[in-house]
């Protein structure tokens, strides 16, 4: 067997493989749920540390924790470093037990937990020879053999006692109760624990198992495996805590083919566990506890007002700048949203998205870019020419300096120096790093032509098609905007007056997946001379409120070549951007006489 070190990167893939939403703080990842108690409300308690792999949950219900291989082993995360040890062809202790005498005091012991001595004679319940207080439970599987025997304390006293219960070694952890289930009964009952699953016995209830170890011990489901999939539904009478049923997400998520229904809470009568249900209230409510189990809800359906209502006013959103598109999407770019940006070659569409992207970085929004047509140097004269707003010639070192030391750190490229392997692959990781490790919020790719190639086009169509889903994928996971540029099909020579989501080039697709599709190109009226500076700005799809632009409708905006800047029709490209204010040096910017238009503020028109 090999030794496993754990590395950062299988805390990130964990957190992939159990589709949580997570984010770096400090040297732990934190999870917005625990993938143990499955809390909603209770946020961010559960972190694994980067650095050892070691995981916690800091709610006081819960309190896992453990190594990384215990974790991955709860939830048969894949670490081949490990099989070995996470495998079932380890060698067991063997038990040759047909006949157990049960002794008085484990009769005593479960009347006084109003457990029938039927039950207890039943399932073999006794104590040790020599210590009437140590319940001796035995685990038999479907054929009868014993695997495992487990330990009980009845008087046990926290202060004194360093376990309440324990396992004789070398065991195999099975289901207890799995030798008294009825297979002609289609329908298995699961609890949290042995004296909840007698209990149920005792009422008359059918096929009742308990886990061996607890919510947290899934080392059980390999060896069960055949057997639990016999059955048509599975019951989860789970311990009660707090409201939340444990088992459920266990169940649910390791045996998505068997329906699978949970008791109400309501049906606990404030009660933690069966057991106690049994105590208080008698064999009557339990029954009708089992009978009143509700089917979990389908995972891919919801109930629309079972939703959280959200103001879309108030989401996070990241301003243009340019007031006429703002108004047009309604406060702008929204983050988990993918963008996709076309336009006429030699229009400026890349000009367009870098001009958003100096504006996300004044407004402290990390980035990230690759470029597939722009080298690097060509990437940071435009960037310091629209951050300066005056011409590259007039770009003095004084003015250099202050923009670094405002921006540096904020805006990553694609290093094209170092491509390895397969390009777009590659993009993807590294965009997906950058997110994680730099905070980057804003993903811009300039093209998807060059992210994405084929011999033929039906491969073509197929690799956009994944592609365009890992983005989408990327921007919900991690609350990211995501900026995609791709080419509008040829049209030829003719009226460019006139745009449709189908003259993106390549597959269809792509238009269907992406939430926003907007289009940078010069504005032309039909019949009429074209204004060099003036361009428009087409938002085809706009999926979050259904607002567009389009035709005369379009936003109107003017280009000045010398900043390189995009304003709205009519407003001024000699405004300041953050890196001024503690600038003492010579302005001298583009002089241009142009009114500012103050933007319009609109309710969502829905």
């Amino acid at each position: 067997m090999g030794y496993y070190n754990f590395k950062s990167e299988d805390a990130w893939d964990f957190a992939h493989y159990v589709h949580a939403k997570v984010k770096p703080r400090g040297h732990e990842l934190v999870f917005e749920s625990c993938p143990y108690c499955r809390d909603k409300k209770d946020r961010y308690k559960f972190a694994i540390n980067l650095n050892t792999g070691a995981y916690n949950c800091l709610r006081a219900s819960c309190s896992a924790k453990g190594s990384f291989i215990n974790l991955a082993r709860d939830f048969n995360f894949q670490l081949p470093e490990v099989q070995a040890y996470l495998g079932t062809d380890r060698e067991y202790k063997h038990y040759s037990i047909k006949h157990i005498e049960i002794r008085d005091p484990a009769i005593k012991y479960l009347k006084s937990r109003d457990i029938s001595e039927d039950i207890c004679r039943k399932y073999d319940i006794t104590t040790q020879k020599d210590k009437d207080n140590i319940l001796v439970i035995p685990f038999r599987d479907d054929k009868g053999e014993v695997q495992c025997i487990k330990y009980r304390k009845t008087d046990f006293n926290p202060e004194t006692d360093r376990n309440k219960e324990w396992f004789e070694p070398g065991g195999k952890a099975i289901l207890f109760g799995m030798n008294q289930c009825d297979m002609a009964i289609d329908t298995l009952v699961l609890t949290e624990g042995q004296l909840d699953a007698l209990a149920l016995a005792t009422a008359g209830i059918k096929n009742p198992v308990s886990v061996p170890t607890g919510k947290m011990g899934t080392t059980w489901i390999p060896h069960c495996w055949d057997f639990v999939n016999q059955f048509q539904a599975i019951i989860v009478f789970g311990d009660n805590e707090h409201g939340h049923i444990t088992l459920v997400d266990m169940v649910r998520d390791r045996f998505p083919n068997i329906l699978v229904k949970v008791v109400r809470e309501e049906d606990y009568k404030g009660c933690k566990d069966a057991n106690d249900i049994l105590r208080h209230y008698g064999a009557e409510q339990l029954q009708e506890a089992v009978n009143n189990a509700q089917p979990l809800p389908i995972s891919q359906l919801v109930d629309v007002f079972d939703v959280k209502h959200v103001n879309v006013l108030k989401m996070d959103a990241l301003p243009t700048r340019i007031s006429g598109l703002d108004e047009v999407l309604t406060r702008g770019l929204y983050y988990g949203q993918v963008v996709l940006l076309t336009g006429n070659r030699g229009d400026g569409k890349s000009t367009f998205m870098q001009q958003i992207i100096c504006n996300a970085l004044d407004q402290d929004v990390k980035t990230f870019l690759y470029s597939g047509e722009l080298p690097n140097y060509v990437v940071r004269n435009f960037t310091d020419t629209m951050l300066a707003g005056v011409h590259e010639s007039e770009l003095r070192q004084d003015m250099l300096e202050a923009m670094e030391k405002q921006y540096h750190g904020m805006l990553y490229l694609y290093d094209f120096n170092v491509v390895e392997h397969n390009e777009q692959k590659d993009v993807l990781k590294i965009a997906e790093e950058a997110i994680r490790r730099y905070g980057c919020r804003l993903v811009c790719l300039d093209n998807l032509m060059t992210l994405v190639s084929s011999a033929n086009s039906d491969g073509l169509y197929q690799a956009q098609k994944e592609f365009v889903d890992r983005l989408v994928k990327l921007a919900k996971l991690y609350n990211v905007i995501v900026i995609l540029v791709a080419h509008p099909r040829k049209r030829g020579v003719g009226d460019t007056t006139t745009f449709s989501n189908d003259d993106i080039a390549g597959t269809g697709d792509v238009a269907n997946r992406v939430d926003v599709i907007m289009s940078y190109q010069r504005y032309k009226r039909r019949n009429s001379e074209e204004d060099d500076s003036k361009r428009c700005i087409w938002v085809t799809k706009n999926r979050l409120t259904g607002r567009l632009a389009m035709g005369d409708n379009a936003v109107k905006v003017q280009y000045e070549p010398r900043t390189r800047r995009i304003v709205d029709e009519g407003g001024t490209f000699n405004y300041d951007c953050a890196w001024r204010k503690g600038y003492d040096g010579e302005d001298n910017r583009v002089d241009l006489d142009i009114k500012v238009i103050p933007a319009k503020q609109e309710e969502i028109p829905f």
